[in-house]
């Protein structure tokens, strides 16, 4: 093997990744912000009296938890122009993944409703409150504190997900790491870089979670 590592091509457009890992954590946040709104409607649903509802959140999360993410952004960045829904690069990734995190969510905090004292809810509605006002001022807080470390795991992993952004040419790293890879047949030093950042993005994330995590006591 012949093989020298020079490292100099790749840090020439380390700019290029810094842009690209930031694009990424951009659609990371923006998506798990849509995707969490989905999962909390969903999460209500699915533990409602209402039959109907129950059935909707299941029949959403059996669909798209059994469905690759690429598969979800090739459908919304191709197929969906087809049907008079015209939606560009970014659009149609951040929808897919909100909508592909949202399923993940919705048992996430379907976990945090059901671990919710009983007794809290009896005790709320005892003082007069309605059901929604309940679910909104006593249920929702904990239930979200108690699915706070699942929830940073999905967004992790969300954030992660982000490079299948490059399959419609969304210039975040895992792209830009290839367009330096192929004019500079750099192989092992791109990737190196490109795992570097993705490692330590998460790596911070991680620690912010638990930061605040350990702001939050458990309930």
């Amino acid at each position: 093997m012949d093989y020298s590592l020079h490292f100099g091509a790749v840090w020439a457009s380390f700019d290029k990744l810094l842009s690209g890992l930031a694009i990424g954590l951009g659609l990371a946040v923006v998506a798990v912000a849509i995707g969490t709104l989905l999962g909390l409607l969903s999460a209500f649903a699915s533990v409602a009296p209402y039959r109907a509802l129950r059935s909707l959140a299941a029949l959403y999360v059996s669909l798209v938890r059994n469905l690759p993410l690429l598969v979800l952004v090739l459908l919304a960045y191709f197929a969906l122009p087809q049907t008079g829904i015209t939606l560009d690069k970014y659009q149609s990734f951040v929808g897919a993944l909100a909508l592909y995190s949202g399923a993940y969510l919705t048992e996430v905090f379907r976990a945090g409703l059901i671990s919710v004292p009983k007794g809290v809810i009896e005790a709320a509605r005892s003082i007069g409150l309605t059901r929604l006002q309940t679910n909104v001022s006593v249920v929702a807080p904990i239930m979200l504190r108690n699915a706070l470390p699942s929830l940073g795991n999905t967004f992790i992993g969300m954030f992660k997900d982000s490079s299948i952004a490059a399959a419609i040419a969304v210039p975040e790293l895992t792209f830009e790491a290839r367009k330096i890879n192929v004019d500079t047949f750099r192989v092992i030093e791109t990737w190196t870089v490109a795992s570097g950042l993705y490692i330590a993005a998460c790596v911070v994330i991680a620690m912010l979670l638990r930061g605040l995590e350990r702001r939050f006591p458990k309930f």
